[in-house]
């Protein structure tokens, strides 16, 4: 198993199946940097995308299973990605309602922020705030479109959805992007 363009997602996988782990380990290898790269984009944080894609590799590996083959393994395991990040969000929106019941915030920051970093960061850090406040429903088909280069019908692949709803969710989320961004580009004003 030394080449490993020889053998398909599909051979890799039944491999896997059968325990071979070094085929496991092979398709781990083949995918983890594409689904690492959109799930930072997703997330905003490359450790946080790292743990998920694991997470997404593990459940692929124990629940594989349940996949049939189609030659969509990639769309399967990104799909799968997807909901960790999906579920994820939220137990968080959950937790932040019971935080708000009990505990007051008055919203500011107790460091002092440095003028020069705020200046270098402060359109990465927009962007990257704009993209995070999107649903994931829009920001999924954004990161995969505009940051990962994927085509309509590779994403409508990757999420399980149609590519008409894509072209729609990749419309809306451009608006709702640029309602977001609106205070930033205008200078604070609304």
């Amino acid at each position: 198993m030394n080449e490993t363009t020889a053998y398909s997602d599909s051979d890799l996988f039944q491999l896997a199946r059968q325990g071979n782990r070094a085929a496991f380990g092979l398709l781990v290898d083949r995918h983890k940097d594409g689904l690492v790269s959109y799930l930072t984009r997703l997330t905003g944080s490359k450790s946080h995308a790292e743990d998920l894609a694991q997470d997404a590799f593990l459940r692929l590996y124990e629940r594989g299973h349940r996949y049939s083959e189609q030659g969509k393994l990639q769309s399967y395991l990104y799909r799968i990605a997807t909901n960790l990040l999906r579920s994820e969000a939220r137990r968080n929106q959950r937790w932040m309602r019971i935080r708000s019941v009990f505990f007051h915030s008055n919203g500011h920051r107790t460091e002092p922020v440095q003028q020069a970093e705020v200046l270098r960061h402060e359109l990465s850090h927009e962007l990257t705030r704009a993209l995070a406040n999107l649903p994931l429903r829009y920001r999924a088909p954004i990161v995969l479109s505009y940051i990962e280069d994927k085509s309509h019908r590779e994403i409508a692949d990757l999420l399980g959805i149609q590519e008409g709803t894509v072209k729609s969710r990749l419309h809306r989320g451009r608006n709702l992007l640029r309602d977001e961004l609106e205070p930033y580009q205008s200078g604070g004003q609304s």
